[in-house]
């Protein structure tokens, strides 16, 4: 392991190279900013990132007109590059990323390691990719001293690193989600469908965070999911989230990243019990079937008479990613007492359009994926009916505005 500065970078890329860049609360931004103070250094490389919206914001096809991208998931910023035919969008689940980056050659990946409160370098405060990233041809590490690393993020193996970057920044924060009436609606209905010594796995957004907090009046909840922000560091602090009853990994909470406020990350850092891992174990279907009583609660863009759930696309338009959401929805189909559960508004665009459709524009995640469906207005019960009265119990939690022509159609 060689330490170097962040200008010595740009000089180890070559044309031809595939680079790996960890992405999400992860994101080695010293190394990304000094290949954009060299951007020739960036002609004929071909980038790789599972970025995050609105935290990873760098379009590597746009450093050189010769560079390009892979993303498994198409963020704002990146539509334009992907409009030009420079950003390639790979559609695949969380855990199959994780063995395409083991299997796929990378000639570079760049990560950051921070040093723990014990002073051992760790991962974090992301894992989803670090084991499968670290496989490169050569590895270089942000070894960022802005923050204190998850006391439960994996240990960092310096053998597996060829270079280090020191740097020192905050990692990226992300502003609590204003939770309106509807998002509390939603977190109501879906909290009646949680019991005491459940395991959740929740995503990001208003729902997500008014679910959470719906949930403050339940015992001994489980959390293994992709994800631990301020709402579930505040469950786990008030003694709703235990872990106690979890038949995996007991009395601990596992997740692939923490994302959140400042306070959020100062927790982590002295929270042995708080694992970070990878997609590996976060998102796999065997290790998921383990846990009695896991319930996934996922979003979508819409969701058809079907019961198809479409979560990437608008009028066939790509406007995010494939994501981990199936991975959970199908491991929790395996789990004893398992249920998955997908969580919208009824409405989208200021309540012109339904979010319950004839069809689904894209197919995310299948009919027989979904157990239950629940918007404001209720829940739909999916797993075990029939078609007709699966229709009908989702045309019955639509907005009312829309029923009758859902019911023509």
């Amino acid at each position: 392991m060689k330490t170097i500065a962040a200008t010595d970078l740009p000089a180890l890329l070559r044309p031809g190279m595939t680079v790996f860049v960890a992405g999400s609360s992860n994101e080695p931004m010293a190394l990304v900013d000094a290949i954009g103070a060299r951007p020739e250094a960036a002609r004929e490389v071909a980038f790789m990132q599972f970025p995050l919206p609105g935290i990873n914001r760098t379009d590597f096809s746009a450093l050189h007109d010769r560079a390009t991208m892979t993303t498994f998931f198409l963020t704002p910023d990146l539509r334009s590059g992907y409009a030009a035919g420079r950003v390639r969008y790979l559609p695949m689940h969380m855990r199959t990323v994780f063995d395409y980056l083991r299997t796929a050659e990378l000639d570079m990946a760049l990560v950051q390691i921070a040093p723990a409160a014990d002073g051992e370098l760790r991962v974090g405060p992301n894992a989803d990719f670090y084991a499968a990233a670290t496989t490169a041809g050569t590895v270089v590490a942000e070894l960022n001293r802005g923050f204190v690393a998850p006391a439960g993020a994996p240990p960092v193996d310096l053998a597996a690193i060829d270079y280090v970057v020191e740097s020192e920044r905050p990692p990226p924060t992300m502003t609590t989600p204003r939770i309106d009436a509807t998002a509390n609606a939603i977190g109501g209905h879906v909290a009646a469908l949680v019991g005491d010594g459940d395991c959740i796995q929740t995503g990001l957004g208003a729902i997500p965070a008014a679910i959470l907090a719906s949930l403050a009046d339940k015992n001994d909840l489980g959390l293994h999911g992709g994800l631990i922000d301020d709402g579930g560091m505040a469950l786990i602090k008030a003694g709703v989230v235990t872990g106690r009853a979890k038949t995996y990994l007991p009395n601990r909470h596992v997740a692939g990243m923490a994302l959140g406020s400042s306070g959020l990350f100062d927790w982590v850092a002295q929270r042995a019990d708080v694992l970070l891992a990878g997609a590996d174990v976060t998102h796999d279907a065997r290790v998921l079937a383990g846990i009695d009583n896991f319930v996934s609660i996922n979003s979508a863009v819409e969701v058809d008479l079907h019961g198809q759930v479409n979560a990437e696309a608008i009028a066939g338009r790509q406007i995010s990613g494939t994501g981990g959401a199936v991975d959970f929805m199908r491991g929790a189909r395996m789990a004893k007492g398992g249920r998955s559960i997908v969580a919208m508004t009824s409405t989208a665009r200021g309540g012109t359009q339904s979010r319950i459709v004839e069809h689904a524009a894209m197919v995310t995640a299948l009919r027989t994926d979904v157990d239950i469906v629940v918007t404001e207005y209720g829940s739909a019960k999916l797993h075990g009916v029939p078609e007709a009265a699966r229709r009908q119990a989702l045309i019955d939690i639509a907005h009312p505005n829309f029923r009758d022509q859902l019911a023509h159609a």
